[in-house]
């Protein structure tokens, strides 16, 4: 078990881990106010992902980071396994087949599969740190692109994006010739206009109404719409929690997962958003900073792939709830709804503090 008295354990982030709990904490808030006329449920069954979360956790830290790494492969390997799975036998919602269901508890593979690529990704550019050649960099592509399109095919366009600022960042921090990196966006830009015929005609609907909403008030553009008048009404201070009117009257969907910002917004208003946005600053800044201090290249990439990671869902979600973004699905990470996207992110976090304490 954890002994922080011990020499290894002196560099152990206290930062990292005390804010990401107040995350959490705040999070339940939020997720009682945005559920308690429902079911209660919803609140036990994240307190029990979290202390799975812990436990998976306090093992983590415990092991060097190394090793971890040293197994990315395999975990790629069974990130695939379970995207297939899901592929063929998955539960169907909202028109997208992403979760096995395992009795009480629901598995999403492609919140798994997001950190195992990474992992993977990691790896390969580990052992390659002194091959920074254009056959390289043409493998490690291929790496994210089976698993990116097993994912975009459940359909799950805001996990499989995810994958790509992840990607250039790993492979920007590798040291690759800026020249390539250029040519890869650039590539990249010319050929997502391919994506959209790709898209279900419920994800190009939602990219439509990104772009007016008001084209479909009541279907496709309902929620946004209705996320922006919650985040709106909420002024400076909020109108208290539990008092949201288009949280406790049910304007607001997906409040309790995709859309909990919105109630954040409402109820506890302009400072309120700004707090919980500012704790997130402050986890992705301590990630960067333990990379930072890493000498090893491997802890540099991985701590700055997990920053990354969590960074970039952040600023998706909250754009996303604001209408800045397309609805892409992501959850708001520690405060949504959902085991597998809380059980990753503890994962992602004892790997951050791994780092710190066995650099």
């Amino acid at each position: 078990m954890l002994d922080l008295k011990k020499h290894k354990y002196k560099e152990f982030d206290w930062v990292l881990l005390g804010t990401s709990v107040a995350i959490f904490v705040i999070g339940l808030l939020f997720l009682f106010s945005a559920t308690y006329s429902k079911n209660i449920d919803f609140i036990i069954r994240q307190i029990a992902w979290f202390l799975i979360g812990a436990l998976f956790f306090i093992v983590i830290i415990n092991i060097n980071y190394r090793k971890i790494i040293s197994l990315g492969y395999v975990f790629y390997f069974l990130s695939l396994i379970l995207l297939l799975v899901v592929f063929f036998f998955g539960s169907k919602r909202l028109g997208a087949q992403r979760w096995l269901e395992l009795g009480y508890f629901n598995l999403q593979p492609s919140e798994f599969a997001k950190l195992f690529i990474t992992l993977a990704l990691i790896q390969y550019l580990t052992e390659k740190k002194s091959e920074k050649g254009i056959k390289n960099i043409v493998t490690a592509s291929f790496i994210m692109l089976a698993p990116f399109v097993l994912i975009l095919a459940q359909p799950d366009l805001g996990t499989a994006l995810m994958l790509v600022p992840v990607f250039f960042t790993l492979l920007y921090i590798w040291g690759i010739k800026l020249k390539y990196l250029f040519f890869i966006i650039v590539g990249s830009l010319a050929a997502s206009p391919l994506a959209w015929f790709l898209l279900k005609d419920y994800q190009k609907e939602r990219l439509m109404v990104f772009m007016n909403p008001d084209i479909d008030p009541l279907g496709a553009g309902y929620t946004v719409i209705q996320s922006r008048i919650a985040i709106g009404s909420g002024g400076v201070f909020g109108k208290g929690w539990l008092s949201g009117t288009q949280n406790q009257l049910n304007f607001l969907t997906e409040r309790h997962t995709d859309f909990i910002f919105s109630v954040a917004g409402e109820e506890w208003g302009f400072v309120g958003g700004i707090i919980l946005i500012g704790l997130y600053y402050i986890m992705v800044r301590r990630a960067f900073e333990i990379a930072r201090k890493t000498d090893d290249p491997c802890g540099v990439l991985a701590a700055c792939g997990m920053a990354t990671i969590i960074g970039i869902q952040v600023i998706v979600n909250i754009s996303m709830t604001m209408g800045f973004m397309p609805v892409v699905g992501l959850p708001l990470l520690l405060v949504s709804y959902g085991g597998s996207s809380l059980l990753v992110t503890m994962i992602a976090l004892g790997l951050l503090e791994s780092i710190a304490i066995h650099r």
